[in-house]
């Protein structure tokens, strides 16, 4: 087992073995990293299941040497099975949380500009889980107690492919000189507020909104009129 595999989930390793597939290559180095895989085609295969701040040197770095796609999944629905310590199920029951695409702005807040490194796309997996846990007395006081062992994926709904920039104007819904807030946008799209304004720092950061002002305490955007970062970059 590999230092890369040692804390890996069950989901994660499904998600690596889908996506680099039957003729492709696991654990690959490259440019002093080790990549989840690489595919029969050629590209690089990272699956990310939460933040991207451990991604912003690393992808720009296996970017500059062949294609990348990263996986996110999103976990549309999500089914939480509870134990005992001797192994005996307790319960099953769904999550009443839902993630949606959006939920993509959590990981990417912390690296903002990696959608523009030329030759790497963003793919989200929107995917139903299962989550096994344990009640063991280590785990969180929130979950009292109870021990997060393993995720598993149990089915694959859909993906959306970002391949470049203007691939990521699908998170803004409103037109060429719209005034909006992160309150609006929220409203608009049905999720936080939040999570609205990280969705709108990473759009402004690649250069699809800007900002126009302030409304009270509250920031004001606009759709860029000419996106000054139309091109990707190179990876640096």
């Amino acid at each position: 087992m590999s230092i890369g595999t040692r804390r890996e989930t069950t989901l994660h390793r499904e998600l690596k073995y889908s996506y680099t597939g039957l003729d492709g290559q696991t654990e690959v180095e490259v440019a002093g990293y080790v990549a989840d895989g690489i595919n029969a085609g050629g590209e690089y295969i990272e699956v990310q299941t939460g933040s991207f701040a451990p991604l912003r040197q690393k992808a720009r770095e296996i970017a500059a040497r062949g294609r990348l796609r990263i996986v996110y999944p999103v976990i549309v629905n999500n089914y939480i099975e509870v134990f005992d310590a001797d192994g005996t199920r307790l319960y099953r029951r769904k999550s009443g949380k839902h993630q949606s695409p959006w939920n993509l702005f959590d990981a990417l807040v912390y690296a903002p500009e990696l959608p523009l490194v030329r030759g790497l796309v963003v793919e989200l997996a929107l995917i139903d889980a299962e989550e096994r846990r344990v009640r063991d007395g280590k785990g969180s006081w929130r979950r009292r107690g109870i021990s997060i062992r393993d995720r598993r994926m149990t089915a694959l709904h859909e993906s959306i492919c970002l391949k470049r920039p203007a691939d990521y104007r699908r998170f803004i819904p409103f037109i060429q000189g719209e005034r909006f807030t992160s309150a609006r946008l929220a409203e608009k799209a049905g999720i936080g507020v939040a999570l609205a304004q990280k969705a709108l720092y990473v759009l402004a950061k690649m250069g699809l909104v800007e900002k126009a002002g302030k409304e009270g305490n509250s920031l004001v955007y606009l759709l860029a009129v000419k996106n000054r970062k139309n091109s990707r970059d190179k990876p640096k």
